[in-house]
């Protein structure tokens, strides 16, 4: 269950990251209704690539090796309620995101309970 789990993690992680860093205008405009994509926001945009296919490469690696799966798992959560946490304050500062961006709230906050349930499961 922890290594499906993981490999599931790894799998939306990476979909996620590739929207956002392969062109982040084409991403800011398609998804966001941003025009005129700044460089700044589109160096934001790569950076958070990269960071999630980091996580999403050790969660892979860690599906495939059994080695640290519980770590793995534990980071997905971390990872997750991160997010969350900053999507919430977000939410209140700002108001509603975009629908694909509270699809994202969503999903992060099922995550969440469903990473710590698998985490807890013995090997």
């Amino acid at each position: 269950m922890k290594r499906g789990f993981l490999i599931l993690s790894f799998s939306m992680v990476s979909v996620i990251a590739l929207l956002y860093g392969i062109d982040p205008a084409w991403f800011a405009r398609s998804f966001l209704g941003i025009a005129d994509l700044s460089l700044d926001f589109a160096h934001i945009l790569r950076a958070v690539m990269g960071l999630y296919l980091a996580l999403g490469i050790f969660w892979l690696l860690c599906a495939l090796t059994n080695k640290h799966k519980n770590t793995a798992v534990l980071t997905t959560i971390v990872f997750a309620g991160g997010l969350f946490a900053g999507r919430l304050l977000s939410l209140a500062a700002d108001g509603i995101p975009s629908p694909l961006l509270a699809f994202y709230t969503a999903l992060e906050l099922a995550i969440v309970p469903i990473g710590w349930w698998i985490y807890k499961r013995p090997d």
